[in-house]
């Protein structure tokens, strides 16, 4: 129990800590960070629950007012924003991701991990793509095409996660949650 509350705890503030990783702005205004890998890493890693967990207790900073998104944001307005629906869709991409991971048991941690995090990425557009379309007053399939230019963004993320994943599992195979 103190193990699990250490763990989602540690990676709520993995999650901080990669929104210090400057973001990529793109023309249109919306950052490209790091922080979600970090959600990514929380359901490869600590598995569905744990990584939900993880996520939720890192938004409940952030609503609280501590300002640990990328670019130092916090409060609840930040759901109102254009990246709100990316913020709110948080849990449920690390709870795809360690779904997928606990489940898949065949073949290289890495590929199913970063299958995983592909699939918790393709949540999160999903969340992204609604809260776009809701607050820039445009058509989901006009935020849709202004989201696919993070595809490559989040395909590098979603290997990156897939290989950290699977080389910690190597390392220390009873710390990867997902896979226990």
């Amino acid at each position: 129990m103190e193990r699990n509350i250490a763990l989602i705890a540690l990676f709520a503030a993995l999650i901080a800590a990669l929104g210090l990783v400057p973001a990529v702005m793109l023309p249109f205004g919306v950052p490209i960070t790091a922080q979600s890998l970090g959600v990514m890493l929380c359901g490869t890693v600590l598995g569905a629950r744990r990584g939900t967990l993880a996520v939720l207790l890192f938004l409940l900073l952030v609503f609280l007012g501590l300002p640990l998104l990328s670019g130092g944001k916090g409060g609840l307005g930040v759901i109102v924003g254009p990246t709100g629906g990316f913020v709110i869709g948080f849990p449920a991409a690390a709870f795809v991701a360690g779904l997928i991971t606990e489940r898949w048991r065949r073949g290289p941690v890495a590929l199913s991990a970063g299958v995983a995090a592909a699939a918790g990425g393709a949540v999160l557009y999903a969340f992204g793509i609604i809260g776009m379309s809701l607050v820039l007053d445009k058509t989901p399939l006009q935020s849709a095409l202004l989201v696919t230019a993070f595809i490559p963004g989040d395909a590098i993320k979603a290997v990156i996660a897939g290989l950290v994943t699977s080389a910690l599992y190597r390392a220390r195979p009873r710390a990867v949650l997902s896979r226990a």
